[in-house]
């Protein structure tokens, strides 16, 4: 199969356990999704396509249909999408597991529309208000991500040069993907560093040029009971605080407001077709770049440069 065809299979199993209130009857996750297998094939795929949506931190459930008859069913809470405690700015602190981080990847998104209209099509009733958690402006847009996200899916290992903070060039790096994830604001990769023998986390954002797959799928493992975002938040770089000054246009970027220290309104802007408010926030430094953006032209970067400048470079690397 292919990975495409799995992808959309995973995401269809995904969100039918997420829209329904209810336990789903494993027959009934069958006929919809698995209609064309045989029993054996259908036990096999499922316990398959569970595990990898649990490797990827989706909380899937199992639980009883009926208090007098053992019938197994499956669900994902949306509220099981809250963040254990860490510290994450307040609208991360929203956004846990793998759908609501991936669902504006170009790539995910289209499947997760067709998912919707054949699940749909199939008779499921389905809570698009579910889905609501996955709407703030997290788009996967580092190069690397599908080549990890798939490899991560077909269990292959991955080999690939990397650039860290400090470090005249790139390094070659082989790696077991573990599970993809999102922290402060940043994508990571964590996985299982066969030139070190050890855990390791990378940023993305820093995998210069095209990761390669190396050796066939199925080649490992993830450890059993592997909490990726409690792992993930362990090994990578402690987010560091700064200080920003922000112009945004009035009633623009509500949450950037709530999270400020103080609010000027009424101030010169860099234009004047709407009026413009001063923020001053003190927050991690990690994330802050990719948020601005989000908000396009409504934020302007009074300070820190730095941070203005990576702003401006990542808006002409776009127009590139």
């Amino acid at each position: 199969m292919s990975t495409a065809a799995k992808t959309e299979r995973l995401m269809k199993l995904l969100i039918m356990l997420l829209v329904q209130r209810h336990f789903v009857p494993k027959e009934r996750i069958r006929s919809i999704l698995y209609g064309d297998a045989s029993t054996d094939a259908f036990e096999k795929m499922f316990e398959r396509d569970k595990e990898e949506l649990r490797s990827l931190g989706v909380p899937v459930e199992v639980g009883s249909m009926d208090a007098y008859f053992d019938e197994p069913g499956y669900r994902v809470r949306p509220d099981a999408f809250a963040l254990p405690e860490i510290d994450l700015a307040p609208d991360e602190a929203a956004i846990v597991g793998l759908a609501t981080r991936v669902w504006e990847h170009q790539r995910l998104a289209k499947a997760t529309t067709e998912a919707v209209r054949k699940l749909t099509a199939a008779g499921v009733a389905v809570d698009l208000t579910a889905l609501d958690i996955a709407q703030p402006r997290l788009a996967a847009d580092d190069p690397a991500f599908d080549v990890f996200l798939e490899a991560l899916t077909e269990r292959s290992a991955l080999e690939f040069d990397y650039w860290r903070s400090g470090t005249a060039e790139p390094a070659r790096r082989h790696l077991q993907p573990w599970g993809v994830t999102r922290y402060a604001g940043r994508w990571y990769v964590l996985g299982f560093d066969t030139d070190r023998a050890a855990e390791r986390v990378f940023r993305l954002s820093r995998v210069q040029g095209e990761a390669r797959r190396t050796g066939k799928p199925g080649a490992y493992e993830i450890p059993d009971g592997l909490d990726i975002s409690a792992t993930t938040r362990r090994l990578a770089p402690a987010p560091v605080t700064q200080r920003a000054v922000l112009l945004v246009r009035g009633g623009a970027a509500a949450p950037l407001r709530r999270m400020a220290d103080s609010v000027e309104v009424d101030v010169p802007g860099p234009d004047a077709a709407t009026a413009w408010d001063r923020l001053v926030l003190t927050r991690s430094n990690v994330g802050l770049e990719d948020e601005v953006l989000g908000y396009g032209a409504s934020v302007y970067v009074e300070s820190p440069v730095a941070l203005r400048d990576a702003v401006v470079g990542r808006l002409e690397g776009a127009l590139a």
